[in-house]
């Protein structure tokens, strides 16, 4: 077969192709049509969420932000001077009051968002702080309970089993303290939950029982240099006050 037929056939295939390809499209136009709204809606769709949810963040940053300005917000003695436009409060139950209605807001307007879980979480410090416990309890109970963030989650009970020792249900706080110290994480670790335990059992007066668990601490808690780890530390501290006291015998 020689070029020029070679040729032919290349151009008589490219116009069959062609020409099939414009009888597909033509018969089919309504369906193209349709596929190709339907592809860019979608395309039009997941951009135009991905722009709300991001806006959505930022409003939420924002919230959760300016409640924790609050929070953080330098306490004055009446008279006292302060710096201009910086807000200050006269005591803590003032400023843990207007922080609370900002976290509360924040929590209910943002509340799947990971900014509106910490304005909650905050919400049931404060409220706590105000000895509205009964709100505190239920807001620290929503935010421990989440599975989206295990650290929040392990600080809201932390704070949960605090309130539960202080209104007298120390059963519910121990059963908090030993599931912190079964299943630590990084904001709430093992230490951490034992040496609160071992504050409460010396509270009730079972001396023994934090003793035992001092004891258990300074013994086991090491840093990577095998050190006292900072539950170690605070562990032989509580076995020998007077030996952390220079100059006490």
């Amino acid at each position: 077969m020689d070029t020029q037929t070679k040729a032919a056939l290349k151009q008589d295939h490219f116009i069959t192709t062609t020409a099939h390809g414009l009888e597909w499209a033509k018969e089919n136009r309504k369906s193209v049509i349709v596929t190709t709204s339907l592809l860019l809606g979608a395309i039009i769709l997941i951009v135009a969420i991905a722009v709300l949810l991001n806006l959505r963040s930022t409003a939420a940053a924002e919230a959760f932000g300016e409640g924790i300005q609050t929070f953080e917000a330098p306490l004055v003695t009446p008279g006292q001077p302060s710096d201009p436009g910086v807000k200050t409060y006269n005591s803590s139950a003032e400023r843990a009051k207007a922080a609370n209605a900002q976290f509360v807001a924040a929590a209910d307007k943002y509340g799947m968002t990971s900014e509106g879980r910490n304005a909650l979480y905050f919400a049931g410090i404060t409220y706590k702080e105000l000895g509205q416990n009964e709100s505190a309890e239920k807001a620290l109970k929503t935010v421990a309970g989440s599975w989206s963030d295990r650290e929040l989650a392990s600080l809201a009970k932390l704070a949960l089993a605090d309130l539960y020792h202080q209104t007298g249900r120390d059963p519910q706080a121990i059963d908090l303290y030993n599931q912190l110290a079964a299943k630590p994480t990084d904001a709430v670790p093992a230490g951490s939950a034992q040496i609160q335990l071992a504050g409460l059992y010396t509270d009730e007066g079972k001396i023994a029982e934090a003793h035992k668990i001092y004891a258990q601490l300074k013994d086991k808690d090491k840093d990577a240099k095998g050190g006292e780890g900072p539950a170690g530390r605070i562990a032989a501290q509580k076995l020998n006050p007077a030996a952390a006291t220079p100059g006490l015998q």
